[in-house]
Order: C-alpha cells, then structure tokens, then sequence
C-alpha cells in the first residue's frame, strides 16, 4: 500500500487480509527437469514460465500472484525466467511435451503435464483442483 493511502485511506495493513506468498524455486537448469518429474509422483509441482521484457507477461504474473491462495508447501512453484534461460524452456518442451508459449504454465504431477496454459488463461487454472 501506498504512503498516500496509508495516510488517507483510513485503513490499516493489520486489518487486511493476508494473500499467500509464492515461495517461488529458481528453475535455471536443465538437470532440474528430472527432478521435477520425479517430484510430482509425491507433491504437485509448478513450471511459471515469464519472459522479463514482455508486458503481457508481467501482467499475467501480477495477476497471477496476486489471487494466489495456496498454503505454504501444497505444491512447489517454479520460475523460469526465459530469457536468461532460453535452453532450459525449450527442455521443458520436450521433456514434457508442450509446445512453448510465454507466458505459461504447467501443472505437473506423476511425472507428466495434467494441464497447462498461456497469457490471460493461466489464471483460470484452479490449482486446488491439482493438490
């Protein structure tokens, strides 16, 4: 919250609701794929793929992030930034066989993609449908 609407909104922070706070995993590596995949069959596991430059992207994350509700733990959340890792997105398309969009998500459980999606239809994707 702003310092104007600290000061004018006669609200305080302590009486707002909390939103979840995704404790985003790094994905920077190829390797990681593996891992994932071998993850999923015991916990939910998460690709967010961003690109930094893009509006849209940025858009979509903000979204994305700020109707998020999970409980800490229920799933690991992964972040790949694609222009920094440009190898490691077109891995995750053909490890797990999703053509490459930006942004998109993945869901990823027992190994494979249950559902995924782009741009403005990430945030239809009901993650508690997937814990």
């Amino acid at each position: 919250m702003g310092l104007f609407n600290k000061m004018f909104s006669g609200k305080n922070e302590e009486n707002q609701p909390k939103r979840a706070k995704i404790q985003w995993i790094p994905l920077a590596s190829i390797g990681q794929l593996d891992e994932i995949a071998a993850a999923s069959t015991g916990k939910t596991q998460v690709i967010f793929k961003h690109s930094t430059t893009c509006g849209i992207s940025r858009m979509v994350l903000n979204m994305f992030t700020s109707s998020y509700a999970l409980e800490v733990g229920k799933v690991d959340m992964y972040f790949l930034d694609l222009l920094a890792n440009r190898d490691v997105s077109n891995a995750v398309a053909e490890k797990f066989q999703v053509m490459h969009q930006s942004p998109q998500m993945l869901i990823i459980k027992n190994g494979v993609v249950v559902a995924h999606d782009s741009h403005g239809a990430i945030n239809e994707l009901l993650l508690d449908n997937y814990v």
